[in-house]
């Protein structure tokens, strides 16, 4: 069986048995807690939580059969968090960043004997995987496990294994809550799994099979997992059982493909197992073959270090394969690179494969070309990825050029450092031999001391030597201990081959370098990573990512709970402002109070508009409504001022009156209407690929973020913005119904990621817009006036924000700008129609002003120059001046000092201060070769006589600033 045909009998098999076959979700998780979608049951989890019914009949995309059964496969990425298999992707065949996890789930319904029937039955006689070689594990708990051992799943597993003449007892493995038992989370539903295993060993020998379960053995591997949710996991650490019953299964796609073709559909056991057999990878491999020129043998290694050229390039080979992959389908979901959270851990991942890229000889800029096999792998599966594939090469080439560049300075700066430290090791030897001779003056120490205290000044705190290093040189260059001399000797002579885990950290998380990249490049050097202080550094990381992670309890229905159906509130406010109705409950927080009613003419904010505000007359007793939002029941929740409060309200179905603030909720509406003509002039001018990334339409502006590589021009901008006002003249109808979303019109933008129902509300402006959604709209274009762009810039990488405003906050905008431009006008004296020439005359003028300051500037220093040298005083047979001036800026204070040596002949030291305001000050010392030999330096001049002056300062022994805030002792300080 090919991939496709796998794929597609396990859905067919589960369709069979009465399953709804349910879309992809997108990698983009709804879980705050999630970096990505993780698991085939993440789309679920409302369900079951209790949070809302089984309807997955009517969710959009949907095969229906049984709102309360699901079938799919669903693209998964496991690299980061909890479940991160990121950095063993390529060094073995079944771990993957991406990957499809094939599912089947009942909500209430079946439980444990048609789970594990129906699938002994699909592996064994549907696809013909021999049973003698499976195994199945049971939840058998270790004293302080929760719950008891899984008797009825032991009980079924021995009826299906006996039926097959096989013994049980070999069969089943017991395994502790580590293997057998499932939580989403430290708090929420749970329960006992029973995975399935494959020996994979040339023998079917069951003795031999049966030691490889959780054994970690490539030769037996876990292919699918029954997990039967039936606790719920309380905070306390405590497990109550659930209110309703459900099954979660997930099987590893890749892996059974791999298995079947490295098999031959079962038939051939003795070549080693790999998931990159599957034709799924087919594609790719044979593009990085034409790209590279290499072949793929599919050797694995068995170590991390010293490998073969082959070994090298099939690692390679696979990683390009499994992140090609990741890349391409996480873009297509919106999620792009960036610099944190899960953006930062797509971009890691896309620079990984550029990196292993480069051991196969290719160049910075291939990776783009991985995104069409990957299409033609998966374009059928998941059509996002072909509709967008324009926008995931245009992403990931900006990317490539930006980490070509990053690379490059990354390799530049190993390669300083390295030939810095050399120099460094070489002057601490050369000083070392020098006492160990006992042959050495004080001339030459003191040379070689000047020369590394001048190196530490600039460096000594950077991100470059490891600090016992550093500490080495210091006891090298700070003594005359013999003996600690020559410890140290055997310090730098260990740390000459090291690259410390500063260097290493800062390769790896600022310019992308993976540790094993770092590591090879230190082998080609004959040197050796400092692990353990990159270990250090990568802990305080994860510390500092942990600390910043807020835990959320979850909480699902449980036996005996209250489990009373909430009735979503009904919202009329489409067609109407007010409504009479009734309050139907009070929901009081810690700091707030709400008021639901059974309906509303108040919008809820979502979908990036704001929740209506206004007023409420209920039983006579006047509250204002100061926002309004939705709960995840439908519930409309309507918060109250607390000065209005009063606790008669506490008198449930009450008769109420509701007005929505009509002056605030037209603005909104003209906002959010404006939000759908940009997007639509924002798709005319740059291209189809622009796509909504998010949105805020309030009373006063509107907000849009959208996908995008490159800054829109000034030109674009008058173009948008002069589409949109045009079809704001057209006064074109603005008209919204409900049409199921399979019926939708065509070019009606709807949002992947988003989670759309069957019935799905359509916006039609003018028939030129259309998109999917629930938000409150003008009835024609005329209504919104004006729009003005505000501002246009990058928020992330990819994406960039939009800022406008509409109807009478865009007329206050011009007004505004109208009269700063008649105010600046009046100032210079010209009418507002004559202010660009006036403005561009005064701007020539005050150039060749500046000019003309500048050669007065020059004269005056000169002079300064010229009469501080003539009041040089002689210390040690060499002139030095040391004078206080007064000079507008710290950056002259060089200058001045460089002409006094100057006409000093260029000897002697010159120390010039001057003070910048009651408590800033600036100092800078001068010392020519002559005085630094002498003993002279600039840089320990100006470290003394700045701690004087309750500052600090340094540098190198011929030039050095610093500063300091006692102005008032710097005269007596320099005198």
């Amino acid at each position: 069986m090919t991939s496709a045909e796998i794929r597609q009998s396990f859905l067919d098999f589960f369709a069979s048995q009465g399953h709804t076959i349910v879309p992809s979700s997108s990698l983009l998780p709804d879980s705050p807690g999630l970096l990505f979608t993780n698991a085939g049951m993440n789309q679920f989890v409302p369900i079951f939580l209790g949070d809302k019914q089984a309807d997955v009949s009517k969710w959009a995309g949907a095969r229906p059969a049984k709102d309360t059964r699901a079938a799919d496969t669903q693209k998964c990425i496991r690299a980061g968090g909890k479940h991160n298999d990121l950095e063993d992707v390529g060094y073995d065949t079944y771990h993957h960043t991406l990957f499809e996890m094939l599912g089947n789930w009942s909500f209430g319904d079946y439980f444990k004997k048609e789970s594990l029937t129906w699938g002994w039955h699909l592996l064994t006689k549907v696809w013909g995987i021999p049973a003698k070689r499976l195994f199945a594990t049971v939840y058998a708990p270790k004293p302080g496990d929760p719950s008891e051992f899984d008797h009825e799943a032991a009980a079924i597993w021995t009826e299906l294994f006996k039926a097959e003449g096989l013994d049980p007892a070999l069969h089943i493995v017991h395994g502790n809550r580590k293997d057998n038992f499932w939580q989403m989370g430290d708090t929420g539903p749970c329960g006992p799994c029973s995975e399935i295993h494959f020996n994979l060993l040339p023998s079917d020998d069951e003795v031999e099979g049966r030691k490889g379960v959780n054994s970690s053995s490539p030769r037996c591997i876990e292919i699918w997992n029954h997990v039967f949710i039936q606790f719920n996991a309380n905070a306390d650490g405590t497990f109550s059982p659930l209110a309703a019953k459900h099954v979660d299964t997930g099987m590893g796609f890749e892996r059974v493909a791999g298995i079947m073709a490295t098999t031959k559909n079962f038939t051939d056991f003795t070549p080693e197992p790999s998931n990159y057999n599957a034709d799924v990878f087919a594609p790719l491999f044979a593009k990085v073959t034409a790209l590279s020129g290499k072949t793929y043998t599919g050797t694995v290694p068995t170590k991390r270090e010293g490998l073969t050229e082959q070994e090298n390039i099939d690692i390679a080979f696979r990683v390009l394969a499994d992140h090609a992959r990741t890349i391409s389908c996480s873009i297509a979901d919106g999620i792009m690179p960036g610099n944190e959270g899960r953006n930062y851990v797509i971009r890691r991942i896309l620079r990984r494969g550029i990196l292993y890229g480069t051991k196969l000889g290719l160049k910075t800029g291939f990776f783009e070309q991985l995104v069409t096999p990957v299409v033609e792998s998966l374009g059928n599966v998941f059509p996002e990825l072909a509709e967008r594939q324009d926008i995931i090469r245009r992403v990931i080439k900006s990317e490539e050029e930006s980490f070509k560049r990053n690379l490059e300075t990354g390799l530049e700066r190993l390669g300083s450092v390295l030939e810095t430290k050399a120099k460094w090791v070489s002057s601490a030897n050369d000083a070392i031999l020098a006492y160990e001779n006992v042959a050495w003056d004080q001339q030459s120490v003191y040379n070689i001391q000047a020369s590394w205290d001048a190196n530490r000044a600039v460096d000594r705190n950077t991100i470059f030597y490891g600090d016992h290093f550093l500490s080495a040189l210091d006891t090298v260059f700070q003594g005359n201990n013999k003996s600690a001399i020559l410890a140290a000797k055997l310090v730098i002579t260990e740390q000459d081959t090291i690259i410390s885990g500063k260097l290493a950290f800062y390769l790896y998380d600022t310019c992308g370098f993976p540790l094993d990249m770092t590591q090879l490049l230190a082998t080609e050097r004959g040197l050796t990573v400092d692990t353990a202080e990159l270990e250090r550094l990568m802990d305080e990381q994860r510390k500092r990512g942990q600390a910043s992670t807020k835990k959320t309890i979850v909480v699902a229905a449980t036996e005996g709970s209250d489990t009373t159906e909430v009735t979503p509130t009904i919202f009329v406010g489409y067609e109407k402002l007010t409504a009479e109705t009734t309050l139907v409950d009070i929901v009081k927080t810690e700091k707030d109070t709400y008021l639901v009613f059974a309906e509303t003419p108040f919008y809820a904010e979502m979908g990036g508009q704001l929740g209506d505000t206004g007023d409420a007359l209920v039983s006579g007793h006047l509250v204002h409504i100061t926002d309004t939002v939705k709960d995840k029941s439908g519930r409309y929740l309507h918060k109250i001022d607390g000065s209005s409060f009063n606790s008669q309200l506490s008198a449930l179905n009450s008769r109420a009156t509701l007005s929505v603030a009509a002056p605030r909720r037209r603005a909104i509406n003209r906002h959010h209407t404006a939000t759908h003509l940009l997007h639509w002039a924002l798709r005319k001018v740059l291209g189809t690929h622009v796509r909504q990334a998010g949105s805020l339409n309030a009373p006063d502006r509107l907000r849009f973020d959208f996908a995008h590589f490159e800054a829109v021009t000034p030109a674009q901008l008058r173009e948008i913005e002069g589409l949109v006002n045009e079809r704001i003249l057209e006064n074109a109808a603005v008209a919204s119904y409900e049409t199921d979303f399979d019926k939708k019109p065509e070019g009606t933008l709807a949002f992947f990621g988003e989670k759309y129902g069957k019935t799905v509300r359509v916006v039609d402006t003018g028939g030129y817009s259309r998109e999917l959604c629930g938000g409150t709209h003008v009835s024609t274009t005329g209504e919104i006036g004006l729009v003005k762009i505000i501002s246009e810039g990058a928020v992330a990488a990819g994406t960039r924000r939009l800022e406008a405003v509409a109807g009478q906050a865009a007329y206050d905008h011009v007004s505004s700008i109208e009269q700063q431009l008649a105010v600046t006008a009046a100032k210079i004296g010209v009418p507002v129609s004559q202010l660009d020439l006036k403005l561009d005359s005064l701007l020539a003028h005050k150039a060749d002003a500046d000019k003309k300051l500048k050669v007065f500037e020059q004269r005056a220093i000169a002079a300064l120059a010229t009469e501080l040298a003539t009041k040089a005083v002689l210390k040690d047979g060499l002139p030095h001046v040391s004078a206080v001036v007064t000079v507008e800026a710290p950056e002259a204070l060089r200058e001045i000092g460089s002409q006094v040596l100057a006409r000093l002949g260029g000897e002697g030291v010159v120390v010039i201060g001057a003070a910048f305001g009651p408590e800033k000050l600036s100092l800078v010392a001068f010392a020519s070769p002559t005085a630094i030999k002498a003993g002279h330096q600039a840089g320990k001049i100006i470290s003394a006589l700045t701690a004087q002056l309750g500052g600090k300062g340094g540098g190198k022994p011929d030039f050095a600033m610093g500063g300091g805030k006692d102005v008032a002792k710097l005269t007596e300080v320099l005198g």
